[in-house]
């Protein structure tokens, strides 16, 4: 049995697959204990982990971080928006979750620190002694945000470009956003850092998860930038979720008899309070069409929608290992979760554009051919109607969608993670044993 805390920032989207991972890890026998906000105490508990909760510094509510923690960020697109959260939302509370962590540790030591790429304390544990601190596996539940020079910065959401041209392009983006969008973030993080270990951290802060002793990112390299300079310690081993929710099926279930095609479209569970964005044009866009629009509103209350065309149905929630067979095209805001479902049911997707990582996630549906994407945050009818009409009529989508949920079938999923977390753990404990086999990282 190993010792193994697993810690995540409090967003929903992030905690969801950690809580899958917690399940698993326990019922094979180790003990789990689980860093991460108050509000998932109790989902913690119901997989057997214990839950950890983080410091009231590094604590928020996702659903309310917009509109009363950080009202001014509402106002913020783009760069604005991205040099805002990395700066308030992941480098600030550094600092106490890294002093969360290692009170757990110290209070009983971790065999391995299992962390999700947000959680940027992880950033100044890696200023630490093996020993001291233990391995860190990185869970790769948004795109790899690792900087390479096959890609662009991370959040402008571009293709890769190949060849020379694209390396240059890349490099002075780069450069750039280093000047402009990072700068305030990277400021912070040094600060942190030496106060911790008295030197500058050695390493963009955005790029922390490279230097960890392993990422797992939970999706395929298919559906991931192939990068010529990644790093040896890049494993994948697909999507990672629990199975789909259980939920009773609503009464108009029997209408999805395959007489009609069937749309559907959600704004996930946390930016649901806008219909706008997606919902709402994604009914009139289609009300006319020959279809079946379903739509899941997250948890909001039905009444909360508009008006529902005459081939649209609604829930709260649905049963998705039961409606996404059923499904032929998913219209999202590009939730990297939602899509990874999706894809593991051979879903081609329409997507959104967004902020956080979402331009990420819609980047990587184009390039991957199992998608469109539409770059505007809230879509007009008319995009949304021909980029519906262009998934359900070329089949290259749907066959892009059916070789990603192939390639999804063929991972390791919890094994490939749990191989890493062992053989992490087995040298976390052979170096206790030996102190000369621990090292400073660099």
């Amino acid at each position: 049995m190993s010792s193994i805390v697993i810690a995540c920032v409090p967003v929903h989207g992030h905690v969801m697959p950690l809580l899958a991972v917690a399940k698993y890890l326990v019922e094979r026998g180790d003990r789990v204990r689980f860093l991460t906000g108050s509000r998932f105490a109790e989902a913690v508990r119901a997989t057997g982990a214990e839950h950890l909760p983080l410091p009231e510094e590094a604590d928020f509510d996702d659903r309310e971080v917009v509109h009363e923690t950080f009202p001014e960020r509402a106002e913020l697109k783009g760069a604005k928006a991205i040099a805002f959260d990395l700066e308030h939302l992941f480098v600030r509370p550094g600092r106490a979750q890294y002093d969360a962590v290692m009170a757990a540790h110290q209070q009983a030591p971790a065999d391995v620190l299992l962390v999700e790429t947000a959680f940027v304390g992880g950033a100044f544990l890696l200023g630490g002694r093996l020993g001291a601190r233990p391995p860190l596996v990185v869970a790769g539940v948004i795109p790899l945000p690792i900087a390479s020079r096959d890609t662009a910065p991370y959040g402008m959401g571009l293709l890769p470009l190949r060849g020379p041209l694209g390396r240059l392009r890349n490099r002075l983006l780069s450069t750039v956003a280093a000047r402009t969008v990072f700068p305030r973030a990277e400021r912070v993080a040094e600060r942190i850092n030496r106060d911790l270990h008295g030197v500058r951290l050695s390493f963009p802060v955005m790029d922390w998860a490279r230097h960890a002793e392993a990422i797992v990112q939970f999706t395929v390299p298919e559906f991931e930038y192939p990068r010529s300079d990644a790093p040896p310690t890049l494993h994948f081993a697909g999507p990672i979720t629990g199975t789909g929710l259980r939920t009773p099926l609503p009464p108009w279930w029997d209408d999805l008899d395959g007489t009609r095609p069937v749309v559907h479209v959600t704004q996930g569970t946390i930016a649901n309070r806008d219909y706008r964005q997606i919902i709402a044009p994604t009914l009139t866009a289609l009300a006319d069409e020959d279809l079946l629009v379903v739509v899941a509103t997250g948890g909001r209350p039905l009444d909360t929608l508009p008006r529902l065309p005459a081939n649209a149905r609604a829930a709260e929630y649905l049963p998705y290992d039961e409606l996404l067979p059923k499904t032929d095209v998913y219209v999202t805001n590009a939730g990297y979760g939602g899509v990874q479902y999706a894809l593991r049911h051979g879903v081609p997707i329409v997507a959104s554009g967004g902020q956080e990582d979402k331009p990420e996630v819609g980047a990587r549906i184009a390039w991957s051919g199992v998608g469109r994407r539409l770059k505007a945050v809230s879509p007009k009818p008319k995009a949304l109607r021909a980029a519906v009409r262009a998934v359900l009529r070329d089949d290259r989508y749907r066959r892009a969608s059916r070789a990603m949920a192939d390639r999804i079938a063929a991972a390791g999923g919890f094994a490939d993670l749990a191989a890493i977390v062992d053989g992490l753990a087995a040298d976390s404990t052979a170096s206790e044993a030996d102190p000369d086999r621990t090292s400073t990282h660099a």
